[in-house]
């Protein structure tokens, strides 16, 4: 069996991997903090058919192998973590990290998750949570009477109560960060989970120590950019197409020897 065949069928496989990552990234373009990915390929194996090097006479030796590929493989998609387009609702309780940072969340089951989507509400007891109902973790808890909530850039979450004009203060946001980001698992609903790749986390104050500062009011959208993942997808489409062409190309060969004798 023509080895093309085969080949070219790794490839459709893996331009198909790329148009699905691809769709990923465009039905995510409005979503909160979501951070695009792009696919990494690696060659597959070669055989080798003439070694370079190989001695052909006294004095004499072959300039170079010859070799033929089997294909292609995704081995990576890899999260790019670029700043996201900011966009204002002036709600008090959206909050947007400028610069370096996660915001860590309580999972049901204890452990902690991070993400780059600000857009918190109230939950009956007042705490800080997720749309899904997860906790901000520390938890920032806002007392019903509070008539504003305030957020500094550095965390510090303070409360106007009836009848008093000083704020007071009843929580400090920290953010997480990682030496390696991109080894991150992606968990949905905008959370990551911390992986042996990605490193223990590194939490500190926003705004200090290599931490992006908070700023209250707005919301950080995704960092997927339209024109791009519509380029990346005509060319994704075309080398899909190509490796078709190839199999057809190498089908009309097969056929062709099959009729050589009739």
């Amino acid at each position: 069996m023509m080895r093309s065949l085969w080949t070219a069928a790794s490839g459709m496989v893996g331009q198909q991997f790329t148009i699905d990552t691809i769709a990923n990234n465009l039905a995510n373009v409005n979503t909160g903090g979501f951070k695009k990915s792009r696919v990494d390929f690696q060659d597959l194996l070669y055989q080798t058919l003439r070694f370079a090097g190989t001695p052909v006479t006294a004095g004499a030796e072959i300039p170079t192998g010859l070799q033929v590929g089997h294909g292609v493989r995704p081995v990576a998609t890899v999260k790019i973590f670029t700043q996201g387009t900011f966009r204002e609702t002036d709600n008090p309780l959206d909050l947007v990290i400028e610069g370096d940072g996660f915001f860590q969340i309580l999972m049901p089951d204890g452990t902690v998750a991070y993400t780059r989507d600000g857009a918190f509400k109230k939950d009956s007891e007042g705490r800080l949570v997720t749309s899904d109902g997860f906790a901000l973790e520390p938890e920032i808890v806002i007392p019903p009477e509070a008539m504003e909530v305030s957020v500094a850039s550095d965390g510090t979450v303070s409360v106007i109560n009836p009848g008093s004009n000083e704020p007071q203060t009843v929580g400090q946001l920290e953010l997480a960060r990682f030496v390696n980001p991109a080894g991150l698992r992606n968990y949905g609903r905008n959370l990551f989970l911390a992986t042996a790749a990605s490193g223990q986390p590194i939490v500190g104050q926003p705004g200090l120590d290599g931490f992006g500062s908070l700023a209250q009011g707005f919301l950080e959208i995704s960092n997927v950019q339209v024109v791009e993942e519509m380029v990346n997808l005509i060319l994704a489409q075309r080398a899909y197409d190509a490796n078709s062409k190839a199999i057809q190309a190498s089908d009309d060969m097969l056929n062709t020897a099959n009729n050589l004798r009739r």
